[in-house]
């Protein structure tokens, strides 16, 4: 693996962990800031919400300049947002340095996956962003755990410390090995990214992808309020738990990768939407039994981001069919898609606790999911009416030939 890339999926890892830690985290702040826990779970979706808005944005502002200058400009940008966290004095200055974040990541995964394109030979172009984007599953086994437990036992400023650190070696790294001169194509024009908000089809995909992970953020984001409060683990315990979802997580995304090669990608994310209903819901019931709770999160991990890949490559048929001059700009748009979906499931979670309590995140959750399979439901359906519509025209100019 050339070192560049490594440098970049180190960067990968180190953004992956600064997003997803901050709910191993949300009692241990909550308590230090003397906020509510849907106070600090706000701190989640104004995260997602800095990518939402960065990715599409920032990227079109950024096009032309130089993809090395841009990616050592982003590193610093997460470095900084994370240091203003360390230092941060109150709840307001954590929300500045979340968003920071937040921005820097919606641009880094846009443009670190051109960069790995361009560090290996074209017939590994694919093989290289799969490598960067692992530094994103790595995080959730690895990086969130321990940076759990290191606020648990250092506070919680330290983890963000620690992350800051992992900025400034990944940003060494990419400013000694990433090539000067990458290449890169010029940004689509605006008629065609506009073109890709005004095809239905593309947003009902969008509309899944928000639905889909809205649904499970609003139990995930007070994952560890609920095995303190509910499930009384102690909050040592919680990383444990957290690096047990995290590896679940991992063979989870695998799955749900063949699942959509075997079955196509709409009849795999019925068939994980589903699932991911029923584990949540499941949840509700489980969630005051300790040995159950464990058994439940790791099937939750299993499901939780196996809808990864079939989301992905089903965006990617669908701007190729409705518009194929924006189909880099339709796959971008659904990881701000993915995001506006963690905020808002973030945001509904936070007034679930507040109004009814934790354990009835889980249900509701659940019942979120469940819209996300109705809507890919619908979206089969209109697949199937679109393909028996191209049979018929075939048909009919064949007898016409004939004729």
């Amino acid at each position: 693996m050339p070192i560049a890339l490594f440098a970049l999926t180190l960067s990968a890892f180190a953004i992956g962990t600064t997003e997803f830690v901050i709910v191993g985290l949300i009692p241990t702040i909550a308590a230090d800031l003397g906020v509510t826990l849907p106070s600090a779970g706000l701190l989640v979706s104004l995260y997602a919400l800095g990518v939402a808005v960065g990715a599409p944005l920032l990227t079109a502002l950024t096009g032309r300049l130089p993809r090395k200058a841009l990616l050592l400009g982003l590193m610093v940008l997460f470095t900084l947002g994370n240091l203003v966290a360390w230092r941060a004095p109150g709840y307001e200055s954590l929300i500045v340095a979340r968003v920071l974040t937040g921005l820097a990541h919606g641009v880094f995964f846009s443009i670190g996956s051109i960069i790995a394109a361009s560090v290996v030979p074209k017939e590994k172009a694919a093989s290289a962003i799969a490598i960067m984007f692992t530094g994103l599953t790595v995080a959730l086994v690895t990086g969130v755990p321990l940076g759990t437990l290191i606020g648990q036992h250092l506070g919680w400023r330290a983890t963000f410390l620690a992350v800051a650190g992992l900025g400034v070696v990944a940003a060494l790294g990419s400013a000694v090995f990433v090539p000067r001169n990458v290449p890169h194509s010029p940004p689509a024009a605006l008629r065609d990214q506009l073109a890709v908000l005004a095809q239905p089809r593309l947003l009902l995909v969008y509309a899944m992808t928000a639905v889909g992970y809205g649904g499970s953020f609003i139990t995930f984001t007070f994952l560890a309020p609920l095995l303190q409060q509910v499930t009384g683990f102690s909050a040592s315990a919680v990383s444990g738990v957290m690096l047990a979802y995290g590896l679940s997580v991992a063979v989870g995304n695998l799955w749900g990768g063949k699942l959509a090669d075997r079955l196509g990608p709409v009849p795999a994310l019925q068939r994980i939407f589903l699932g991911l209903a029923a584990v949540l819901g499941v949840l509700s019931l489980t969630a005051p039994h300790p040995v159950l709770m464990v058994a439940t999160v790791l099937a939750w991990g299993a499901v939780a981001f196996g809808n990864v890949p079939g989301l992905q490559v089903y965006v990617v048929q669908q701007a190729q069919r409705f518009s194929p001059k924006g189909a880099d700009v339709a796959s971008g748009l659904n990881i701000a898609a993915f995001n506006l979906g963690i905020a808002g499931g973030a945001g509904l979670g936070g007034l679930i606790v507040e109004r009814l309590g934790l354990i009835h995140t889980a249900w509701i959750g659940a019942l979120v999911v469940l819209g996300a399979w109705a809507l890919t439901t619908w979206a089969g359906r209109l697949d199937r009416r679109d393909a028996q519509g191209r049979g018929a025209a075939q048909v009919t100019r064949d007898d016409r030939v004939t004729c």
